[in-house]
C-alpha cells in the first residue's frame, strides 16, 4: 500500500514534527532505541547519529518501507551495525529487553485502539526511559472531511466498503491523563504548522502519500485516478493557491513522557 517515493515528496515538511518531537527527548546516552512505524527510515537513522552508542531498531508494517530503509542504511553504512529495520505491526511489538527510548512518529492515527496500546509501551521502558509520539489532529479539516464524504458517496460507497481511513489524534489532555495514570511524567501539547506547498495540486499530492493510500490500494488504476481527480477538484477549492504557494494548515498532537527513576538516559 505504501510508496516510499511518494511519501518522501514532502520530506522536509513531514520531518519537521519528528525533529520537534525528538528534540524534547532528554535522553543523554540511551543504549536501546526503538522507532515504531519508522517508514522509509531516514529519520530513524538520525536517531542513530544523535546517539552514537545506541542500538536503534526501526519497525514498520510496510515491507516496501522497510526495503527502502534497509537500502538507505546500506548506502549510508556509517552506523556499524547499530541500526536495523524489521517488518512488524506496531500493535504486536513486544520489547525483548527494557527500552531507553520509544518513539513513534505519525503512526498511531492508523491504530484505532492506540489508547490501549500506549500503557503497554510505557511498561516496556527502562527506568528513566522515554516515550515520545506525535500524530495528526486535523480530522475536521477539508483534507479529511472531503475524503470521508467521497468514500461514503453513492459513487464510491460499495467499492470502498470496509476501507479503514485513519482515525487521527485525541486531544493532548487525553494522552496526558492516560500516561500520568501509567506512572510517567508527561509533557503534552499541540502545534498547527502552516506548510507552504508548491506545484499545481500539492495538497492532493501530499495526501497521495498518506491519507489516500487505503483508497488507492483497493481501487483499480483507472478508478483510483478518477477518485483522485474528484478529491483534487475539492482540494484546489478548499486550499486555493497564492502567488507564493498553497498553504496547508496541519495540526499535530505531541506527547513526550519519562518513566521516573534511574538516570535520564
Amino acid at each position: 500500500m505504501w510508496d516510499p517515493r511518494q511519501y518522501l515528496n514532502f520530506a522536509d515538511e513531514r520531518s519537521r514534527p519528528f525533529f520537534d518531537l525528538a528534540g524534547r527527548i532528554g535522553a543523554a546516552s540511551p543504549g536501546y532505541v526503538v522507532d515504531l512505524g519508522c517508514g522509509p527510515g531516514q529519520l530513524t537513522a538520525s536517531l542513530a547519529a544523535r546517539w552514537p552508542e545506541a542500538t536503534v531498531l526501526g519497525i514498520d508494517s510496510s515491507a516496501e518501507m522497510i526495503r527502502a530503509a534497509r537500502a538507505a542504511a546500506y548506502r549510508d553504512g556509517d552506523h556499524r551495525g547499530r541500526l536495523s529495520f524489521a517488518v512488524g505491526d506496531v500493535r504486536d511489538f513486544k520489547a525483548e529487553r527494557p527500552v531507553d527510548v520509544i518513539i513513534s512518529n505519525a503512526v498511531l492515527q492508523w491504530v484505532p485502539e492506540h489508547l490501549d496500546l500506549l500503557p503497554r509501551w510505557a511498561g516496556y521502558l527502562a527506568s528513566g526511559g522515554w516515550l515520545a509520539f506525535q500524530l495528526p489532529g486535523n480530522f475536521d479539516q477539508p483534507s479529511h472531511a472531503v475524503l470521508r464524504e467521497l468514500a461514503r458517496s453513492d459513487t464510491w460507497r460499495d467499492r470502498l466498503a470496509g476501507v479503514a481511513l485513519n482515525r487521527q489524534a485525541g486531544d493532548p489532555e487525553i494522552y496526558l491523563d492516560l500516561l500520568i495514570r501509567a506512572g510517567l511524567v508527561v509533557d503534552a501539547w499541540e502545534t498547527t504548522y502552516l506548510h507552504v506547498l508548491h506545484g499545481p495540486d500539492p495538497v492532493t499530492e501530499w495526501y497521495r502519500g498518506t491519507g489516500l493510500r487505503p483508497v488507492l490500494a483497493v481501487l483499480a488504476p483507472a478508478e483510483a485516478e478518477e477518485f483522485v481527480q474528484q478529491y483534487g477538484d475539492q482540494m484546489r477549492a478548499a486550499y486555493p493557491a497564492a502567488p507564493y504557494g498553497t498553504v496547508l494548515p496541519f495540526r499535530r498532537v505531541f506527547v513526550v513522557a519519562r518513566k521516573p527513576g534511574g538516570p535520564a538516559r
